[in-house]
């Protein structure tokens, strides 16, 4: 186990090393500037756009905010709770700053990764749409990329093992096993017969529920963090002090924290901050592919609230509450720190409050990663394909949970795996970047007239 526990470490630094943050930051600021930062100037109209899409009856398997709650539903979760704390602790508050700086270029990134899902989305044999960055490369880039769309769909179907189902089952297991002394194959149980029983209904049933839990919960969790941060308003000026303090200097040794460089601040914060908004992953896409829409636009828009309300408002409120309680030098980590942070900001409330959150969000999570790695299955083996891989998917969940002793192991697996995601569905947005301006161009100019998923390859391609 520490030869393989070691491999990983060196893998996991090379893949995210400088290119990889490079890749994931230079993309997203291409792409922001290509677009003359209108995912910033439109964060307005992306609302009502959300608002007016929720009886949408154009083309597609669910509404346009089901799709987004779908795509939300994998990412408030374990990345808000366990993420945010682990890039504290490992990265110290610094870390904090370069996730906004992740998602502010990411907003683009997942505008960019909506538009292409819709515009060359498909119909599967069993007359649902079907899309994402295979799709989007198997339609939209010349032959020679092909194999690009092939190797995202590996890692996809793969990684989903991992931030999708793994670290979430994992996350729970320990907040239940902290707080309620449950043991963590009950908790693995639990989580996968819920599963079992939404994934029968396919995406439909899995757009309902998100649609109903993500908002609720969301609201639960934001109202608690906003009630700690409300009655300590007085040291958030010295929060915010600190996270850009340490975002540009190390941090000494203190407490149970071990010091960090500004390297250190800078890789987790990018790293906890792609697992927890996922723009660039190529995941989102694969949810937002599915909406009932005519306009690739439209749900561009839509999408990129997403990354806006994970990690600008989600994280950041945890975060600021995790510096605040001063548990960030503790020694705790992952999810056990939020708890921490947020109990000691509200004796004998605020833990059940992270404990709850974290189990439904995780529970949402495991259902829209069921999702995309099934469809990154289908487009490798077919249709056939699937019922095999959701029994996969589901059996998974108890080992996940039981793996209590191996919570770092499995943080790293599933970082290596984000950024294997990345690279093909990256470069994809980069070649077809000339397609997505023109479209947004003309979609606010009002001189689109492209009819949805109407094929064009890319000039660079």
């Amino acid at each position: 186990m520490e030869f393989i526990t070691s491999a990983i470490e060196w893998i996991n630094g090379v893949v995210w090393g400088p290119l990889m943050l490079v890749l994931i930051l230079g993309t997203g600021l291409y792409l922001q500037l290509r677009l003359k930062i209108m995912p910033i100037r439109k964060i307005g109209y992306g609302f009502r756009m959300m608002w007016a899409g929720r009886l949408s009856r154009e083309k597609g398997d669910i509404s346009p905010f089901q799709a987004l709650m779908t795509a939300m539903s994998a990412t408030i979760g374990t990345g808000n709770i366990a993420g945010v704390a682990t890039a504290v602790f490992l990265g110290g508050p610094g870390a904090l700053f370069w996730m906004w700086i992740t998602a502010l270029v990411g907003m683009a990134t997942k505008y960019a990764e909506a538009v292409c899902a819709v515009k060359y989305r498909e119909v599967d044999e069993n007359g649902h749409y079907v899309g994402g960055p295979m799709y989007y490369i198997k339609n939209g880039l010349s032959s020679k990329w092909h194999w690009l769309g092939t190797l995202f769909a590996i890692f996809g179907a793969v990684a989903a093992f991992g931030i999708g189902n793994t670290v979430q089952a994992n996350s729970v297991a320990d907040v239940f096993q902290s707080n309620f002394d449950v043991a963590p194959w009950i908790s693995g149980l639990v989580l996968a017969v819920l599963v079992a029983l939404v994934l029968i209904g396919g995406i439909k049933r899995i757009g309902t529920v998100a649609g109903m839990l993500v908002p609720v919960m969301a609201i639960a969790y934001l109202s608690s963090g906003l009630v700690i941060l409300a009655a300590n308003v007085s040291a958030i000026g010295g929060a915010f002090a600190l996270v850009f303090q340490h975002a540009f200097t190390p941090i000494s040794a203190t407490g149970g924290f071990a010091g960090a460089s500004i390297w250190l601040a800078m890789r987790f914060g990018v790293a906890r901050g792609v697992f927890s908004n996922e723009a660039g992953l190529g995941s989102a896409p694969i949810a937002h592919a599915a909406a009932k829409t005519n306009s690739p636009v439209r749900q561009g828009v839509i999408g990129m609230l997403g990354t806006f309300l994970d990690t600008i408002v989600v994280c950041t409120i945890t975060g600021l509450v995790i510096i605040i309680s001063g548990e960030w030098s503790s020694g705790e980590t992952g999810a056990s720190l939020s708890a921490a942070a947020f109990g000691s900001a509200l004796p004998g409330f605020g833990n059940y409050v992270v404990t709850l959150g974290l189990a439904v969000f995780a529970f949402t999570t495991l259902l829209s990663w069921s999702f995309y790695g099934e469809k990154c299955f289908e487009y490798l083996f077919g249709v056939k394909g699937i019922a095999f891989y959701r029994l996969l998917f589901i059996l998974a969940i108890p080992v996940g949970a039981a793996l209590q002793e191996y919570l770092g192991f499995v943080w790293k697996v599933a970082d290596t795996l984000n950024a294997l995601m990345a690279v093909p569905n990256l470069v994809a947005l980069l070649l077809l970047s000339p397609v997505i301006a023109r479209l947004t161009r003309e979609f606010f100019s009002g001189t689109s007239d492209e009819p949805e998923g109407a094929g064009e390859r890319s000039p660079a391609a």
